[in-house]
This record gives structure tokens, C-alpha cells and sequence, in this order.
């Protein structure tokens, strides 16, 4: 086999003297080249290349590992999240706000209720749900046996839309990510949406209230479940019973035990 390349050798050149490209001369006493390579010492004895041609590239250096780059990608935080919000100028909403209204509760709760956008109360104090509908949230939070601290209460939008108006579709389009970041962070169990509008945003279709109340959805790993919002309640006392039995079936997935009932006071 190490004859085999002088063979060639041998018969490419007898074929170029054919075509009248010869004679050339051959030195039958000097010994075939090595077929093996030369040892690393006489490799090590070659003059520098010098520099690359400029046709050749330089070798890139390897891109990150998408690992990489998630590692580096600094933990969200609600705390970050606001400060993001900023002084927030987004959308038109900004323009006759009081107050942002961001969100109020226990960072790391099990249970998220989400509304609408603030009113003419929450605009003032900055707080979500202060005032009558949000009274009779807090009442519906402590007929479950829970606290207001306890859970975790934010809106949609973070600007009272004029005239309490529902939300456009721009303004929900422009505030809704720093929700869906909220809700990534503190990762609830469990999340009550209040209303069309916040059940809308979440479950990213169109559907009257009272078609999806009280059925269970998925919202990222969470269970979502839509119900009437309080200010409707303040206008509809009667529907609070459909809002009861949906409570029930948050209790029951959370494991919650409704309190005893107050005894009444003789008169």
C-alpha cells in the first residue's frame, strides 16, 4: 500500500511526456517519502505562516447558550415591575389620573383578584378596590375566612379611566403586560377575575360574564375563574348569590373552611 501513491506519481507523469510535456527527470536512488507524519518535534521547527490572508476569517467565539442568557436576565420582582410602570405616560388615561393604582396584598399569595380599572376612590388613595365595591370585596374575602393581606388585589389598567368608562381595547393592549408580569411573580394558585373585562384580558377571547362565571379556566399554570364584579353586586344585590357559590368553588381548591357564622345579638 505505500507504493500506491508513487504508482500514480509514476504513471501522471508518463502520461504528460505523451503529450510532448517531458522528459522530466527521476531520481530512482532517493527514497519514497514517509507516509507517516513527521514527528512533532520537526513541526514545532516550522517557520511562522504569518499572518492570515484576508480572504480567511478570524474564528468567532462561540454564541451563549440560551441558559446562558436566561441566567443573566436579572429576577423579576413586583418592585421592579413598578418601577418599569414609572410615572407611566403610555396612554391617554395618564392624562386625568390622581394616582397610579398598581396593587395592594401579599406578594407570594395563593389568590389574585383581578378588576377592572380604579375608580374616582382608588384614584384618590392610590389603593385598589377602597371604595364601596371595594368594601364588598373585602367582605367577600373574610366570608372565605381570609383577609384582605392575606391575598393579592390588582387591576387591569393602573389609571382610573374618565368617568369610570370601561377600558378601550389600546389602553388594556398598553397596561395589561405589567399584569401578566404581576401574576408571573406572584404565581397564585388561584385567580378571580371581577367582570368581563379582567376575564377578557386574561383568557384572551370575547364573552359576556354571565356565559363564563363560574367555570374553571387555565392561565398559565394557575386556575382562573370569572365572576361578577362588586359594583355590580351594589346594583344587583340578588346576583351575590351566584357570586357565593362561585366563591365556594375557590374555597374549595384552595382548601379554605368558611368561618362559623356570627351568633346574633339578642335585642
Amino acid at each position: 500500500m505505500a507504493d500506491a501513491p508513487h504508482s500514480r506519481l509514476e504513471a501522471w507523469l508518463r502520461y504528460c511526456e505523451e503529450l510532448g510535456l517531458g522528459p522530466f527527470y527521476r531520481d530512482r536512488t532517493r527514497p519514497a517519502l514517509p507516509s507517516t507524519p513527521a514527528p512533532a518535534s520537526a513541526q514545532t521547527r516550522q517557520p511562522d505562516p504569518g499572518p492570515r490572508p484576508a480572504s480567511i476569517p478570524a474564528p468567532v467565539a462561540a454564541a451563549p447558550s440560551l441558559f446562558d442568557v436566561v441566567e443573566s436576565v436579572p429576577e423579576d420582582s413586583l418592585e421592579r415591575i413598578r418601577a418599569d410602570l414609572g410615572d407611566c405616560t403610555r396612554c391617554r388615561l395618564h392624562r386625568s389620573r390622581t394616582k397610579i393604582v398598581f396593587g395592594t396584598g401579599n406578594p407570594r399569595a395563593e389568590l389574585v383578584f383581578v378588576g377592572e380599572g380604579p375608580g374616582h376612590d382608588e384614584d384618590q388613595q392610590g389603593e385598589p378596590f377602597v371604595g364601596r365595591a371595594g368594601q364588598l370585596l373585602t367582605q367577600m374575602i373574610e366570608a372565605m375566612g381570609l383577609r384582605r393581606s392575606d391575598v393579592y388585589i390588582c387591576n387591569v389598567v393602573k389609571c382610573r379611566p374618565p368617568e369610570n368608562r370601561t377600558p378601550e381595547r389600546d389602553e388594556i393592549a398598553t397596561c395589561a403586560p405589567f399584569l401578566q408580569r404581576q401574576l408571573a411573580v406572584i404565581r397564585p394558585r388561584v385567580i378571580v377575575c371581577l367582570g368581563a373585562v379582567a376575564a377578557q384580558t386574561l383568557l384572551g377571547f370575547h364573552a359576556s360574564i354571565s356565559r363564563i362565571r363560574g367555570q374553571w379556566y387555565d392561565y398559565r399554570g394557575a386556575r382562573l375563574l370569572a365572576t361578577y364584579h362588586p359594583a355590580y353586586l351594589l346594583r344587583n344585590p340578588s346576583a351575590k348569590v351566584e357570586v357565593w357559590s362561585d366563591l365556594k368553588q375557590v374555597m374549595a381548591a384552595l382548601g379554605l373552611k368558611p368561618p362559623p357564622p356570627r351568633p346574633r345579638q339578642r335585642r
